[in-house]
């Protein structure tokens, strides 16, 4: 539980190992980390935690009225304070805090993908005492201006999906075809968008997320306090959130390193695996002073 929420977790590895725990991104659920890649790092010696962030998979739910998500955004391009949201990012670090909580974890390295990494940060930043290491992945800081959507990956990112299990296969196929990489698989995501629907399927939970993310603002300046070791990793192709979100990520934590994936859009597929946990793993070994 996190507060009144209750927070739906899974791990891989053994118990007392050097925790690494996995954040997802807008709408996403915990099996979005597949168990291969979560094993890469099982089989180094870590273990894996991943979970669903509320409103997501088998996570509480929000019971309010859904937000006007068009008139928020606007107030977050125009750099107006985003209030009256039923929760923010801090509030969703928390619940990953819960997770750490639950399983008896004082302190883990921390990772998280595009809200996830939005995610990531504010743990960082409000428990840096419990953040061994921080990768952020396809992410950015907040500040308008970096890390922009094309026109495409914007009108993907706000569509609804059509009604019943077969439409919404197919919207996921074809969304994922604009905003993957090099390495797009109509057939994995027709059998992975299956998965993600039979698990649960909830279109409401997205918008609370994204007030969550515009409530958080410009986290540009607070960035520059991390001190913990910090990856940011984007793709070169990422039509969602711009290269630009993860060059401006890496700028503002001292001493960040940035890793651009030049065949990565807004994925992880297989192929970029070895490349990703390799990193990741090299930072949290300088972490541990090894």
């Amino acid at each position: 539980m996190s507060g009144n929420v209750s927070i739906h977790y899974e791990t891989f590895g053994q118990a007392g190992n050097p925790a690494l725990l996995l954040v997802n991104g807008l709408g996403s659920q915990l099996i979005n980390y597949e168990p291969a890649f979560c094993n890469l790092f099982v089989d180094q010696g870590y273990q894996v935690l991943v979970y669903d962030n509320r409103d997501v998979g088998l996570s509480s739910k929000t019971e309010a009225p859904l937000p006007d998500v068009g008139a928020i955004m606007a107030k977050f391009r125009k750099s107006e304070p985003v209030e009256d949201v039923v929760y923010t990012l801090a509030d969703m670090a928390a619940d990953g805090m819960a997770v750490l909580d639950a399983v008896g974890v004082q302190a883990a390295h921390v990772a998280g993908m595009s809200m996830g990494g939005m995610i990531v940060q504010r743990m960082a930043l409000d428990y840096p005492d419990r953040v061994l290491s921080m990768t952020s992945i396809m992410s950015t800081t907040g500040r308008p201006g970096v890390g922009g959507a094309t026109p495409e990956a914007t009108e993907v990112l706000f569509a609804v999906p059509p009604p019943g299990r077969d439409g919404f296969i197919e919207d996921a196929v074809e969304s994922h075809r604009v905003i993957d990489g090099s390495y797009h698989s109509a057939d994995y995501w027709r059998a992975h968008a299956g998965k993600i629907y039979d698990r649960n399927f909830h279109p409401a939970g997205p918008a609370f997320q994204i007030v969550a993310i515009a409530s958080d603002g410009d986290r540009t300046e607070e960035l520059a306090t991390i001190k913990v070791p910090t990856l940011v990793i984007h793709g070169r192709l990422d039509p969602l959130i711009h290269l630009s979100g993860g060059e401006a990520t890496a700028a503002a934590i001292p001493d960040a390193e940035l890793l651009v994936i030049d065949e990565m859009g807004h994925d992880l597929p297989p192929e970029i695996w070895d490349e990703v946990s390799s990193a990741m793993m090299a930072l949290a070994a300088k972490a541990a002073g090894t």
